[in-house]
């Protein structure tokens, strides 16, 4: 299934900066997911099989993963949209949404920045 502002390449290409013109669909198996990385970008990664080879993905804020009962297990299908950045001296592909199993999980804004999830106050005032 076709996301809107994403389009499929076989191989994310490296920016110095988020752009959402810029992000990629990539679609593939779970090889392992961790909630914690020991480098930066630290919060959780998935590492993914995918057509074109193995790809490190940093999903953004874990509490906002584990808010939604959104969980990663070796073997599942998953769909990334992102894009391949420059950080400090390596490039990491950061996914503002993941899919699985027909659920669509936004991490990141369209500037690239890693969302958090709702306070009490703000979901008791109809916030998402």
């Amino acid at each position: 299934m076709p996301m809107a502002g994403a389009q499929q390449k076989s191989a994310p290409q490296q920016s110095s900066g988020y752009e959402a013109s810029r992000e990629v669909s990539v679609q593939g198996s779970v090889i392992s997911y961790s909630e914690t990385s020991a480098a930066a970008p630290f919060g959780p990664h998935v590492t993914m099989q995918t057509s074109s080879g193995v790809l490190n993905v940093h999903l953004g804020n874990v509490r906002l993963l584990e808010s939604n009962h959104f969980t990663l297990a070796a073997g599942e299908a998953i769909r990334v949209v992102g894009e391949n950045v420059i950080l400090g001296s390596g490039a990491q592909f950061l996914a503002r949404i993941v899919q699985k199993d027909g659920r669509t999980l936004v991490l990141r804004s369209a500037q690239g920045f890693p969302l958090r999830p709702a306070g009490k106050s703000a979901r008791q005032q109809g916030a998402l």
